[in-house]
């Protein structure tokens, strides 16, 4: 493979002095060489974005929301070729990239309905007598450029949920995609490329990771949104405690079984699913299991059946499930942890084995703590089972954990549910359903140790932004 992709500086395809070889992490092939920028490019781009900063705020919104329009469109149009991208980087199947593409193209569509409808609000000031006659108008503006930095498992899409919310508010943007998996996000500079935008408010810069320490620290970047893990994400709040930082890191998402469920067979292949749908790397992914005692038995024997008749294998075959981890090290590591737990007392009720990048889809019961399948993400298809008494119980076992993305409740119990709401220290709570669902609009974000702050349109469109009131005087109200 010769071709060699540009990256796109200030919305322009543009060669760097190296190139970055990407490969498959089913079979090591190269599937893309791609170009990376220099330190005097970095530059540039960080330049450009910090001056056209006030021309992209005052960018009409009939410009912003027709670009992602457009953006949206043309996601659509090359779904397939994305997809494929997406599967030969990240080696998820293609029956998960597409839909990846699908909720990318529903991300920036949303995002162009979020900017005509981004307006603020009237506030009546007149309420005392020393305030007759003034009216406040609260709008938002956008806090300034943006570094966003995006990870592996989603190349599209978590690019689209930075970028997306700061073309919307008018926020210049400088993405680094993971240097595992730029190749989809170069794609999605091309289409930008094509836009009305300003053509300086958007780079995508495959910038390597030990290069990124003095992009966080730069005060012309003064939002940073990072989704990634935890260690790396605290430590550049640490760099940067000035900044306003947005981190969405990891979780070791809990789903509760509750005897009232009705249907145990369909809840176990949905859990058997999305523990394992990604070779397990996704934040919300199902890693703990919640099971009433009353129905153990009988749920776990459907979990583990359902596991065990996942699809795996070749991600580029239609209909696998399953597909390989990100490299092998990863590989190594999460059946390094699996032997750990079996070492401390855990029973290994299927897997717990690998191949290459492909970890067999695990289910472990009566996991210790202490141990990192239980206290730490296992970013892998590895799930533990455990018992609970009462509802009081299972909530006290999720919320016991260090981070709270979103947790999963089958119940049919509308008090149950609405306890849940209350009571579980997470940053979404799914009824009826496992803690991976998420709508690409909903506030999404995590307590505790899974990060500060919430993506999805709306939200990050909020913020990117901060108000600012205008005060008029003397006016008959």
């Amino acid at each position: 493979m010769s071709d060699v992709k540009p990256f796109y500086l200030s919305g322009v395809a543009t060669a760097g002095e190296e190139t970055l070889e990407v490969t498959s992490p089913w079979d090591g092939s190269v599937v893309g060489i791609v170009s990376v920028p220099t330190d005097a490019q970095v530059e540039q781009a960080v330049a450009d974005l910090d001056a056209v900063r006030l021309e992209a705020q005052a960018t009409p919104a009939h410009v912003r929301a027709g670009a992602l329009d457009h953006i949206s469109a043309r996601l659509k149009e090359r779904s397939e070729e994305l997809a494929a991208l997406i599967t030969a980087e990240n080696g998820k199947p293609l029956v998960w990239s597409r839909a990846e593409v699908g909720r990318a193209v529903s991300t920036f569509r949303w995002a162009a309905e979020e900017t005509r409808r981004f307006s603020g609000e009237l506030q009546r000031l007149d309420t005392d007598a020393a305030t007759t006659g003034r009216l406040g108008v609260v709008r938002r503006f956008p806090l300034g450029p943006v570094l966003g930095i995006a990870p592996f498992n989603f190349p599209l899409n978590l690019v689209a949920h930075k970028v997306a919310p700061a073309i919307a508010v008018g926020a210049p943007i400088l993405i680094k995609p993971a240097p595992a998996t730029p190749l989809s996000a170069l794609v999605l500079g091309e289409i930008i490329a094509e836009t009305d935008l300003p053509p300086r408010m958007v780079s995508v810069l495959p910038v390597a990771n030990d290069k990124m320490s003095a992009l966080v620290a730069d005060p012309r970047l003064p939002v940073i949104s990072f989704t990634g893990s935890g260690p790396v994400g605290w430590s550049i709040q640490a760099a940067a405690p000035r900044k306003h930082v947005t981190l969405e890191l990891g979780g070791n998402a809990a789903v509760v079984v509750n005897r009232d469920w009705p249907d145990l067979s369909a809840a176990a292949s949905r859990i058997a699913l999305f523990a394992n749908y990604q070779a397990g790397q996704s934040c919300i992914g199902v890693q703990r299991v919640l099971v009433h005692t009353d129905i153990y038995d009988t749920f776990v024997g459907e979990l583990v059946a359902a596991v065990d008749k996942l699809p795996t294998g070749d991600p580029t075959a239609e209909g696998v499930q399953v597909g390989p981890v990100i490299n092998e090290a990863a590989a190594e590591r999460i059946v390094a942890w699996v032997d750990e737990a079996r070492g401390a007392g855990a029973e290994v009720l299927t897997g717990g084995t690998r191949e290459g990048c492909s970890v067999a889809p695990t289910v472990l019961a009566d996991v210790p703590s202490g141990t990192k399948v239980a206290d730490e993400e296992v970013f892998g298809p590895v799930m533990s089972v455990a018992r609970f008494s009462d509802i009081d119980d299972a909530f006290a076992q999720v919320n016991a954990s260090k981070f709270g993305l979103q947790a999963g409740v089958f119940t049919t119990d509308l008090q149950v549910a609405f306890r849940a709401h209350r009571d579980l220290e997470v940053g979404g709570v799914i009824i009826g359903d496992v803690p991976t669902f998420r709508a690409d609009q909903m506030p999404y974000g995590g307590w505790k140790d899974s990060g500060v702050g919430r993506e999805g349109l709306r939200s990050a469109m909020a913020d990117l932004t901060e108000e600012r009131i205008l005060v008029l005087t003397g006016l008959a109200l």
